[in-house]
C-alpha cells in the first residue's frame, strides 16, 4: 500500500474515532439529544473496521495510528472547536507524525 493510501486511511480512521467520541460528548456535556449515541456507535464501528484494513501487524498499526490521531485531533480543535493551534501544538503534531512515519515506512527485513 502506498504511503498516501496509508496516510489517507489513517485520517479516515481518526475522523471516525473522533466523531464517535465527539457525539457522546455533545450529549453528556452540551445537553444534546441522546439519539446522537446511535451515529456515535456506528462511527466507532466504522473506526474499528477501518483499522482492520491496514496491511501490517495490528500493534504497529495502533502505534502509528496515534500520531495521525494527534494530527486530526488538532485539526478538529481548529476547525470544529474554533481554537487556533499554538506553536507547541504544531511542534507536537510534527513530532507525532515523524514517529508515525518511522513506524510505518521504515525498511523492514522480511
Amino acid at each position: 500500500m502506498s504511503e498516501i493510501k496509508v496516510l489517507s486511511l489513517f485520517i479516515l480512521t481518526a475522523l471516525a474515532e473522533i466523531v464517535g467520541c465527539y457525539l457522546p460528548y455533545l450529549w453528556l456535556r452540551e445537553g444534546k439529544s441522546i439519539w446522537l449515541l446511535l451515529p456515535a456507535a456506528l462511527s466507532l464501528a466504522l473506526f474499528a473496521w477501518l483499522l482492520s484494513l491496514h496491511p501490517t501487524a495490528a500493534g504497529r498499526v495502533y502505534a502509528a495510528y496515534g500520531g495521525v490521531y494527534i494530527f486530526v485531533a488538532i485539526l478538529w480543535l481548529w476547525i470544529v472547536d474554533g481554537i487556533r493551534p499554538t506553536l507547541w501544538d504544531i511542534v507536537g503534531v510534527t513530532v507525532a507524525l515523524f514517529g508515525m512515519a518511522i513506524i510505518m515506512f521504515a525498511p523492514r527485513h522480511t
